[in-house]
């Protein structure tokens, strides 16, 4: 980290310290460290179109044959994680449809799991390691 910036590991180079990218780079660091999501299968500021809008995904995490496997939308530490944030995600999601959608304001982390029969998603009480996610089957997660 020099002076206003910070290394994102995933973009390859130094970006402005903002309080969001302060929980970005958390994040990154936890799902590489805790969930065990390999580095060069995560992706920061990764652009999605939906209609004729321009978005970017916080973080996109993927799985072994590079499709998109969790949405990860990161606030600053003062932003409420409130229905409005996750519909945010739930758009992205639209063109993305994958298994995860988590939200986090470094504060509070939310971490919801596709359910097994496809209808929907679930909260899940704790947070999966790489492994799991990639399972088929998720119903040892999604209780």
């Amino acid at each position: 980290m020099c002076g206003n910036t910070i290394w994102d590991p995933l973009r390859k180079k130094d970006v402005a310290l903002t309080p969001e990218e302060s929980v970005r780079q958390w994040f990154i660091r936890y799902l590489n460290t805790e969930m065990h999501v390999p580095l060069h299968l995560m992706m920061s500021e990764s652009p999605l179109h939906l209609g004729k809008k321009t978005y970017r995904t916080d973080i996109l995490v993927y799985d072994r044959q590079a499709r998109p496997l969790a949405i990860v939308e990161c606030k600053r530490p003062d932003v409420s994680l409130d229905s409005e944030v996750i519909w945010q995600a739930v758009r992205y999601n639209m063109v993305l449809n994958v298994r995860y959608i988590i939200i986090t304001n470094g504060k509070s982390t939310h971490i919801c799991g596709k359910r097994a029969d496809g209808n929907g998603y679930a909260f899940l009480d704790r947070a999966p390691i790489y492994e799991e996610m990639l399972k088929q089957d998720d119903q040892d997660i999604l209780k």
